[in-house]
C-alpha cells in the first residue's frame, strides 16, 4: 500500500464534517480515506481497511432517494462507527427504528453515559456533545445496547451486541464535543486495533523514493505561485530529484507585496532551483484593461496565464512531467472519492487549469494530503515559516480583491494597505490563529477631511476570519485597538485612502473573497 499498511475508510453521505471525520482520524496517527456511500463490499475488502465509519448527511433515512450503503458491509466482520445520518442507516440496516422527532436538537448538548463500553471508555459520565439532527432512533431492536443518551435523544449512542458495530448521534469530530477526539481514538485504536504508525515523515521518504522511480532522468516542470501548496511540492520534488527540476512563476503583477522576491529568493538561494521567472504584469494588466466583472477578470487571467506558462514550458528541454499542488480535498470535489486517480483531474489554481495538449504527465505528491498536514510537511522540509503559513491567496491574485477597475495604481494601493494589514497582525500574534486575512480595495470613493481640507478618496475593506475548512467561516473578533492602529497606518501611509472598514460577515451567506 502506498500511504500506509493500516487505513480506516469514511464512507460519505453528503456530510459537511466528512473531511474533518478523516482529519480527526489521522490526528490519531492513522491513515483515513473518504469514499463513496455506495462502495462495494468486494472493493472493500480489497481496500482492507481496518475499520469504516459511516458520516453524517442531510437527508433521512426514511425519504425517496436517500443515500445508502450496501447492507453486506456489515456483515464483513469490521468495526462500523456510525454518526449521525450513520447511525441511523445503521440502526435502521439492523432492525431499528428512525423517526422525525418533534423536539430537534442543533447545538451544544449535554450527553450522560449509561453504559460502559470501550467506544466511552474514558468520557465523562456527564460530556457536552455537537448535536445537528431532526430525525433519531426511538427504538432499537434486542441486538442493540444504548450506551449514551440527552434529555431529547435517548440514544445518542448505541453498540450492536453481535458485532463491532457502533453509532453516535452526535458529532465527535468537531471541537464543540471536547471528549470527541477520546472516543475516535477509542475507535481506532482499541476497536480496530491500529497501531498508530502513519507519520508524515514516513510518507515524505515514501513519496521521495516513488517520485526519483517515476521520473529516472526525466526533467519535471513545476508552477510556483507563493503559496504553501505550490512551495511544498517544489521543495518536495528538490529532494527528490535535485537539479531535474526546473520551476515556473508567472510574476503577472497581481501578487502581494514583496511576494515574487521572496519567492525567488528561497528557490535559488536555498533549494538552489532552475527558476524560470516570467516578467508579465504589462500583458495582464493590459488584458484587464476596461474589465469589471469578476469572471471576466477569471478568464482573461487564466487564459493569460496559461499562454505564459506553456510559452516558458516549451523552452525547457527534456521535460515530461508537470507538478501541481493538488490536495485531497481537490480530489473530493472532483469526483475523485473513490480510491486511486480521480476520474476528473482538478487542475490546481496554481497552474491555472494548464490544457492536455501540453502532453505532460501530471505528477501530484500531495494529493493524499489535507491543507494542515501540508503545512506540517512543509517545516519538515525545511521551507521557512513566512511561506509555510502564509495565508490561502485567490488564484487570479489581487485582481478578485480590487474590487472594479484593475490597474497599477489601484493595485499599488491594495497592496500596500495589504502590506500593513498583515505586518499589524503579525505584531499582534494572530496571524497564526487567524486563517485568513487580507484587504479589499472597494470601487467606491468617500468624502473625508485631512489638514482641514476635503478629500474624496478610495474606501478599503479588511477581512479577517476563522475557520476550520474553509467551507464555513466566522469573523475575527479582532482587538479594536488592534483594529485601529490597522486603520491609522493605513490611511497615514497609503496615498489615495481615507476610509477604512472591518467586514464582519460569516460564510454563509457571505463568501470569504468578495469577488
Amino acid at each position: 500500500m502506498r500511504i500506509a499498511d493500516e487505513k480506516i475508510l469514511v464512507l460519505d453521505f453528503g456530510s459537511q464534517y466528512a473531511q474533518l471525520i478523516a482529519r480527526r482520524v489521522r490526528e490519531q496517527e492513522v491513515y483515513c480515506e473518504i469514499v463513496r456511500h455506495d462502495i462495494t463490499p468486494e472493493r472493500i475488502r480489497e481496500l482492507a481497511p481496518k475499520g469504516l465509519i459511516l458520516s453524517g448527511g442531510p437527508a433521512s433515512v426514511y425519504a425517496e432517494g436517500a443515500p445508502r450503503c450496501d447492507p453486506r458491509i456489515f456483515e464483513l466482520g469490521i468495526p462500523v462507527l456510525g454518526i449521525c445520518y450513520g447511525m441511523q442507516l445503521a440502526c435502521q440496516a439492523l432492525g431499528g427504528e428512525i423517526r422525525s422527532s418533534s423536539r430537534r436538537e442543533f447545538g451544544r448538548a449535554r450527553c450522560t453515559v449509561t453504559a460502559g463500553n470501550q467506544l466511552l471508555d474514558g468520557v465523562s459520565q456527564e460530556t457536552q456533545v455537537w448535536m445537528s439532527h431532526g430525525d433519531q432512533v426511538t427504538a432499537i431492536c434486542e441486538g442493540f445496547e444504548a450506551l449514551a443518551g440527552t434529555d431529547t435523544c435517548p440514544v445518542a449512542a448505541v453498540k450492536y451486541r453481535e458485532a463491532p458495530i457502533y453509532g453516535l448521534q452526535f458529532h465527535p469530530e468537531v471541537t464543540h464535543t471536547p471528549e470527541g477526539s477520546k472516543i475516535l481514538s477509542n475507535f481506532v485504536g482499541p476497536i480496530c486495533g491500529c497501531s498508530r504508525l502513519w507519520k508524515l515523515g514516513d510518507f515524505a521518504r515514501q513519496t521521495i523514493e516513488e517520485i526519483r522511480n517515476r521520473v529516472g532522468d526525466k526533467r519535471v516542470i513545476c508552477g510556483l505561485s507563493g503559496g504553501v501548496d505550490s512551495s511544498v511540492v517544489a521543495a518536495l520534488l528538490s529532494q527528490a530529484i535535485g537539479n531535474q527540476l526546473s520551476c515556473i512563476l508567472v510574476d503577472n503583477g497581481l501578487l502581494r507585496k514583496n511576494e515574487a522576491k521572496s519567492v525567488i529568493k528561497e528557490f535559488t538561494d536555498h533549494f538552489k532551483t532552475d527558476l524560470h521567472v516570467v516578467e508579465a504584469e504589462d500583458r495582464f494588466l493590459r488584458a484587464l484593461a476596461g474589465i469589471r466583472e469578476p469572471q471576466d477578470k477569471r478568464k482573461k487571467i487564466g487564459r493569460e496565464f496559461i499562454e505564459c506558462f506553456a510559452d516558458e514550458a516549451a523552452g525547457i528541454e527534456g521535460a515530461e512531467f508537470l507538478a501541481q499542488g493538488t490536495l485531497y480535498p481537490d480530489v473530493i470535489e472532483s469526483g475523485g472519492l473513490q480510491d486511486g486517480p480521480a476520474a476528473t483531474i482538478k487542475l490546481h489554481h496554481n497552474v491555472g487549469g494548464l490544457p492536455e495538449d501540453l502532453s505532460f504527465q501530471l505528477i501530484e505528491p500531495l494529493r493524499d494530503l489535507f491543507k494542515d498536514e501540508v503545512r506540517a510537511l512543509g517545516s519538515q522540509l525545511g521551507l521557512p515559516d513566512e511561506i509555510v503559513w502564509r495565508h490561502p491567496f485567490p488564484g487570479p491574485g489581487l485582481a478578485v480583491r480590487c474590487l472594479g477597475e484593475v490597474c497599477k495604481e489601484r493595485l499599488d494601493t491594495l497592496r500596500e494597505a495589504d502590506a500593513i494589514m498583515i505586518e499589524e497582525i503579525k505584531r499582534a500574534g494572530l496571524y497564526r490563529t487567524t486563517s485568513q486575512a487580507f484587504v479589499v480595495l472597494l470601487p467606491i470613493q468617500s468624502v473625508g477631511v485631512m489638514g482641514d481640507a476635503r478629500t474624496y478618496e478610495d474606501v478599503v475593506a479588511l477581512r479577517c476570519i476563522e475557520t476550520e475548512d474553509f467551507m464555513t467561516a466566522d469573523w475575527s473578533r479582532l482587538p479594536y485597538e488592534l483594529l485601529a492602529t490597522i486603520s491609522t497606518r493605513i490611511i497615514n501611509e497609503v496615498s489615495g485612502v481615507n476610509r477604512v472598514v472591518y467586514d464582519v460577515s460569516s460564510k454563509p451567506p457571505a463568501t470569504i473573497e468578495w469577488e
